[in-house]
């Protein structure tokens, strides 16, 4: 009977976030290091589209920020989930952090002596796309050793609704930078702050035990090797999954086609008239994000995940559709708002579904793939979103995008139901 009323809980506690993950401290340094550094990364987030927008006047070459970053994810996600499966996660965690440190100096010091250059801009967001996909893959697999299977859907739901809080904070702080010093002040700012912050994810790395690559089942017991091989070996194994592989394409469709972020610098200074209103354009997916992840105690206990994932992710692209409509600041927020909270749920049912499907030597690997994805797909998404806006306006650009999106979504899983059928196995099952 106890058991019973602990997986059915009552009242508020079926909606409030889940925080059993915290009392795990290896996880509480990672979740707090990586929380202060989503702040700090948030600001560069903004900064870097607006020098782009101010020194070119061209959304298009905002949108050429989302392929110098996703090439780099392209390539270095899938080598770096290889790297974190064959070595100790942790010390590739400081390597990457490293570089990542570095790019964050170079945008830093090219704003303080007002270089002003696109393709130095592209150059640096293309080595900073280095750092973070090699680093997302190992903290991301490393979760299932840090916490028990039973909380990874909470772990994954808290260190979303973190990182959105954060994405919600530095978007609006960084508008009020913006709005209250020209931009080439602003700019050396927003490039400070984030160089500051992103040193609690450093200690973070630092304090964590160390996560050597356990042995494979059916290895000869020799050392692991993150080559070409290895890359092949974790794509053969995901193309036997096809949820995984569904749930990443549904999430593909979604972030290419219906993206809108790459419209905000434009839309935020010809439809609304100042620097502040990108801070909220910015912002507004993410609060909803974080909104949705403070009353997901409910996400921890479905069952028909898969229909569950789909359904978010055409309510992201109808909200978004709906939003490019919108001519209210106010209005454009909330809906941009509920997009965030859908990609909220269908981010952490598809992050859960991958940790909890795949073995701990395929981890860093499907890891790997799954960063190329959730970085990726919003990088392209800001490319297509550039290209069709200085072809036919932010209107067919932003709209469009998220109707096309969720026709998509929806053609795909009536061609292919495993996803809408897949049901998640009960964490007692499990154990």
């Amino acid at each position: 009977m106890t058991a019973t009323k602990e997986t059915r809980p009552r009242g508020a506690r079926r909606w409030a976030i889940d925080l059993r993950p915290l009392a795990v401290p290896e996880f509480r340094r990672i979740w707090l290091g990586g929380g202060i550094a989503m702040l700090g990364f948030q600001f560069t987030a903004v900064a870097v589209p607006v020098e782009m927008y101010a020194l070119t006047r061209d959304s298009f070459w905002v949108g050429l920020l989302g392929i110098a970053a996703f090439l780099p994810l392209l390539v270095f996600g899938l080598w770096g989930g290889a790297v974190a499966d064959a070595r100790d996660r942790r010390g590739v965690l400081l390597v990457s952090q490293a570089l990542l440190w570095a790019s964050m100096l170079a945008l830093l010091l090219q704003a303080v002596l007002r270089v002003g250059s696109p393709v130095l801009l592209l150059a640096l967001v293309a080595l900073q796309s280095v750092g973070f996909a090699v680093s997302g893959a190992a903290r991301t697999a490393s979760l299932p050793r840090l916490v028990p299977a039973a909380l990874v859907p909470a772990a994954s739901t808290l260190n979303f609704t973190t990182y959105t809080a954060a994405s919600v904070a530095g978007p609006l702080l960084a508008g009020l930078i913006f709005a209250s010093w020209r931009t080439d002040v602003a700019l050396p700012i927003a490039y400070g702050v984030d160089t500051v912050l992103f040193t609690a994810a450093v200690w973070a790395t630092v304090r964590m035990p160390a996560l050597p690559p356990e042995p494979d089942p059916d290895g000869d017991g020799s050392p692991r090797k993150a080559g070409l091989a290895s890359i092949v070996d974790g794509l053969r194994y995901l193309a036997t999954t096809p949820v995984l592989m569904l749930s990443f394409a549904i999430d593909l469709i979604a972030m290419i086609l219906a993206m809108p972020r790459a419209l905000f610098p434009e839309v935020a200074q010809e439809r609304f008239g100042g620097a502040a209103a990108v801070g909220w354009l910015y912002g507004a997916i993410s609060l909803g994000a974080m909104l949705g992840g403070l009353t997901s105690g409910w996400i921890g206990r479905l069952r028909r995940q898969g229909l569950v994932l789909v359904v978010a992710v055409v309510g992201w692209g109808l909200a978004v559709a709906a939003a490019g409509l919108a001519r209210q600041l106010w209005l454009v927020v909330l809906l941009l708002a509920v997009a965030g909270a859908s990609d909220l749920v269908s981010a952490v049912l598809r992050q859960s579904m991958l940790l909890v499907y795949a073995p701990d030597r395929m981890r860093g690997r499907l890891q790997g793939v799954n960063t190329v994805v959730i970085a990726g797909g919003p990088r392209l998404g800001d490319l297509r979103a550039g290209a069709v806006a200085a072809g036919f306006g932010t209107g067919v650009a932003w709209v469009g995008g998220g109707l096309v999106s969720a026709v998509l979504a929806i053609a795909l899983v009536v061609v292919f139901p495993a996803l809408l059928r897949y049901r998640a196995t009960p964490a007692a099952d499990r154990e």
